[in-house]
Order: C-alpha cells, then structure tokens, then sequence
C-alpha cells in the first residue's frame, strides 16, 4: 500500500489481541526510528524496547491501567535525556567523525555551534527540547508500523515518574517522554472498524 493508504490504515488502538509482532517487523520499526531527524541529529533520547512480561505488568499501573501496555507485543518507551552537556556533543561529533572518516577537529565549528546554541538554555529547557525531539521519532516510529500493517498506540497516558523508577531512568539521566506500545488490533476493538475523522482539509490547511 502506499503511504497514504497506510496511514488510513493506521489507528490508535484501543485493545490489542496478545499476537508477537515478529522480529523481522520490529527491527524495521526500529530502523525508521533509528532514521528519524531530530535537531542537530543528535538524537537527544534512549529508546527501551520492553517485551518483558513481568516489567509490562509493572508498567501497567504506571500506564493508568491500560490493556494494550500487557495484551501489546512491545511497548516502545522514549526517554529523553534530561539535560545535554558538553561531553554529550563531544560523543556526538566523535561519531560524525568516526562514520564518515574525518578528522574530529574539522567538525570544530559544529560542535561549538551546537554547544553556543544551548549554552543559554536552563536544565528545564534543554530537557523539554529533548522531549521534542522524542516526537519526531514517535510519529516515524508510528508511520513504520503501518508500512508494516502493526498496530500502534501512541500514549502519553501514564506517569513519567513511575516509569522512571521502574525502569531506573534517573540513574541515567533520562526521563520517559512518550510511549508506543506495538502489537495487533483485537477483533473485539469495535472503534477499529469505524471511519477515520479528521478536520477537513479546508479547515485544516492555510495557503498563503
């Protein structure tokens, strides 16, 4: 299907039916949101891809109780970083620098360009311009999923603090930003079934 077909398809899914996603249709979920732009491309995030039942049994609670985050395949959590330093964007360059087989010192004015852009941000604020940065990847990671006809759940329904003690995200400078969980609609999800409603196109779409 194309594209736009695909996205007709796609929809929130409401109850999910406990069929695997195969590992073939995953890694290519995970390669389109490997692929996502995000500012600078720095990828300001860590992405956890939990199968473990035991650990989305704990999620659930934190997930206001919702079925998909248990009877889903996968959930999908971003975690953005909390802050961005210097050391960060040193890793970061040293990678450019490794991957296209240059010297890390001509990528010098990069890096203080990116380091002069957040040199004036607060922790707070570098940390909700990661945030963002975690919804460019979503909304790839959700038109992947319907290339590859799974389902997937979008969610910012859930506590972002039980998340990170549950899966130790503080220690490591993260904080859970959004969720997708993966898997495939049940025959019982009777909103599946209905028509796709959004703002119509002359409503939705300013020309100038």
């Amino acid at each position: 299907m194309s594209l736009i077909d695909n996205l007709k398809w796609r929809y929130a899914t409401k109850k999910m039916n406990g069929e695997t996603v195969t590992d073939e249709k995953l890694n290519n979920i995970l390669d389109a949101i490997q692929l996502a732009p995000s500012a600078y491309g720095l990828q300001p995030y860590t992405i956890f891809v939990i199968s473990n039942p035991e650990v989305k049994a704990k999620l659930q609670p934190a997930s206001y109780g919702q079925t998909q985050i248990v009877d889903g395949s996968h959930i999908i959590v971003f975690a953005s970083w909390t802050d961005v330093s210097t050391q960060q964007v040193d890793d970061y360059i040293a990678n450019i620098a490794a991957k296209r087989n240059m010297p890390a010192e001509a990528l010098g004015g990069f890096k203080d360009y990116i380091n002069g852009s957040i040199a004036n941000l607060s922790q707070e604020q570098k940390a909700a311009w990661n945030a963002k940065q975690t919804y460019i990847a979503l909304g790839i990671g959700l038109a992947a999923a319907a290339e590859q006809q799974v389902d997937a759940t979008p969610m910012e329904g859930f506590v972002p603090a039980q998340y990170n003690e549950i899966l130790g995200l503080n220690e490591l400078g993260l904080n859970a930003s959004v969720v997708m969980t993966l898997g495939y609609r049940s025959e019982t999800d009777a909103l599946a079934t209905m028509p796709k409603v959004r703002r119509d196109k002359d409503l939705l779409f300013k020309f100038i």
